[in-house]
């Protein structure tokens, strides 16, 4: 067993799947297998097993996974007490975050301030809140905003807990309801949950809560008769649906006017939809966070207060 099969079985874990893995290394599928293979031998214990979503680690795997990011985690802290000029050009950042027009806003701003001029290694995911806490607990990224009803707040605060993780609010917020301005609910004030009912609502295709029973999750939904929905996963492309379907409509944290503007939509709060969330940042504990970490930061907060401050009706 080495470090670089350590990496090797971290990648295929991210990516779910032998031949994306294999790509991001820059490797040949066989020979990446191969690896695994004599990974497994090596140690003793199955890794990963196929399921319907692809690739996932086993029981004994997310043990070993979890040990094996710890190791290389020391490693690359060890690495940078030696490479302090080398780390020092290069402008390094990771987040996983929610599918949120605000978050994205402020990324924009951070990329555009970096130095052009240096190397950089930039890595920005939109996922879900449990996703974004694994992503952080493999070692892949370094910090993570994660989204969840302030109902089941209990649920990852001592998720959190387990895993060892700061966690620290950045917004609590009331979703509005997301459609084009071509909606024939465009004119309709005020706005019910009874008015959303016939048309088709824009999903995001997460779970929102692992590891918590479907129907306790089903009984938060403010909407769980909906019948006629769409499952997305890209944020432009729900965007663009509601731009195009005037029939659409999604549930969204509070939108940037740039936002808005560019797809011509608008955005309304339902008078009976009472279902705060809350976006919160965590990382690590002990881990200290960056000149460019601080920046992000800085941004999330003016983007939050900029589209805070806008009129939704």
């Amino acid at each position: 067993m080495n470090l670089t099969q350590m990496k090797y079985a971290m990648e295929v874990a991210r990516t779910g799947s032998i031949t994306s893995a294999a790509q991001a290394l820059y490797m040949g599928q066989p020979a990446l297998s191969r690896a695994i293979k004599e990974l497994e031998d090596d140690i003793g214990i199955k890794l990963f097993k196929r399921s319907q979503k692809g690739i996932v680690p086993t029981s004994e795997g997310e043990q070993f996974l979890a040990y094996a990011a710890s190791i290389l985690d020391q490693v690359a802290r060890m690495e940078s007490l030696y490479k302090k000029e080398e780390n020092n050009e290069r402008q390094v950042f990771s987040v996983s975050v929610p599918r949120a027009s605000y978050v994205a806003q402020a990324f924009r701003r951070l990329v555009a301030s970096l130095d052009g001029e240096r190397e950089m290694d930039i890595n920005y995911k939109e996922t879900n809140a449990f996703r974004a806490i694994n992503n952080i607990v493999q070692n892949n990224f370094r910090m993570a905003i994660i989204r969840y009803q302030t109902i089941f707040e209990p649920y990852f605060v001592n998720l959190l807990k387990e895993k060892d993780m700061y966690m620290e609010e950045i917004w609590t917020f009331e979703y509005a309801a997301l459609m084009s301005r071509r909606h024939p609910l465009a004119e309709k004030k005020p706005l019910t949950l009874d008015d959303l009912a016939p048309y088709t609502r824009v999903m995001h295709g997460d779970p929102y809560v692992p590891s918590l029973p479907v129907s306790e999750v089903k009984s938060h939904d403010q909407q769980a008769k909906v019948m006629k929905r769409i499952y997305i996963y890209e944020r432009a492309s729900q965007f663009e649906l509601l731009s195009e379907g005037p029939e659409a409509y999604m549930w969204v944290s509070p939108v940037p006017q740039q936002a808005l503007d560019r797809y011509h939509l608008f955005q309304r709060r339902c008078v009976d939809a009472d279902r705060p969330h809350r976006d919160v940042l965590v990382y690590r504990k002990g881990y200290r966070l960056t000149d460019i970490d601080w920046r992000f930061i800085e941004e999330l907060h003016r983007a939050r207060d900029e589209v805070a401050s806008l009129p939704v009706e």
